[in-house]
């Protein structure tokens, strides 16, 4: 993919991104690990869609999704990607279960299917009682449960995780690690998963680190990098 992401800084430039080339097969579970500031929110970004690299290409499948315009790659995205972030990042307006069903809206899904979509997730997630919650009446741990059951609610291929367990409790990080692999497992969900947590890193199936702007599966140092 040869990735190359440069952003303006005064009157110089920072290179954050220095021609990554990276893979992810389907079924894959990949840890993402670098130092604070060493690029790996904008490398999930970008392969995201959600923003731009300054010379490089991403591939979903067949598709250059740099090459679609803006609506279709959104409708592309919606339908194959899924994001989790380390803020969950949910609708304050909207339940917890409106919350989950809204990526299945957009996509055109009735109603009804949404909404017993969105419902098996969270009492798979064990989350019935807080369907009708708002965020600000969720614990973290429950409202990134939310999240991850929004994140893949469409079936996606692809699950991309920013520091997912950041915030959580010991407890609540090994309930969201469990829910990952599970999800992998069962979906055959291609999941990349940046973070810092070592645990987590030891349980996914390739560790992969950013140092300098370049990726490796080799840690600078000859050990983990956190």
């Amino acid at each position: 993919m040869g990735i190359h992401r440069i952003f303006p800084s005064g009157m110089t430039e920072l290179h954050v991104l220095k021609g990554v080339d990276f893979e992810l097969k389907r079924g894959e579970v990949v840890s993402l690990l670098g130092s604070s500031g060493s690029g790996k929110s904008t490398l999930l970004h970008i392969l995201a869609g959600l923003d731009t690299p300054t010379d490089g290409t991403v591939m979903w499948g067949d598709t250059n999704i740099f090459a679609l315009k803006d609506r279709v790659r959104s409708y592309l995205r919606n339908a194959n990607l899924g994001f989790i972030f380390q803020f969950h990042h949910l609708f304050p307006e909207l339940t917890a279960l409106e919350n989950v069903m809204l990526p299945l809206l957009i996509g055109g899904s009735d109603k009804s299917e949404a909404r017993k979509k969105a419902e098996g997730l969270l009492e798979r997630f064990g989350l019935s009682d807080r369907a009708e919650h708002f965020p600000s009446q969720l614990s973290g741990g429950e409202a990134q449960r939310v999240a991850v059951a929004r994140a893949i609610v469409s079936e996606p291929q692809i699950l991309l995780a920013d520091e997912p367990s950041g915030n959580l409790d010991s407890e609540n990080k090994r309930i969201l690690h469990g829910m990952l692999l599970d999800i992998s497992a069962q979906f055959g969900t291609a999941i990349l998963i940046a973070t810092h947590n070592i645990e987590l890193a030891m349980i996914t199936q390739r560790i992969l680190y950013l140092t300098d702007g370049r990726l490796s599966d080799r840690s600078p140092s000859g050990g983990i990098v956190v």
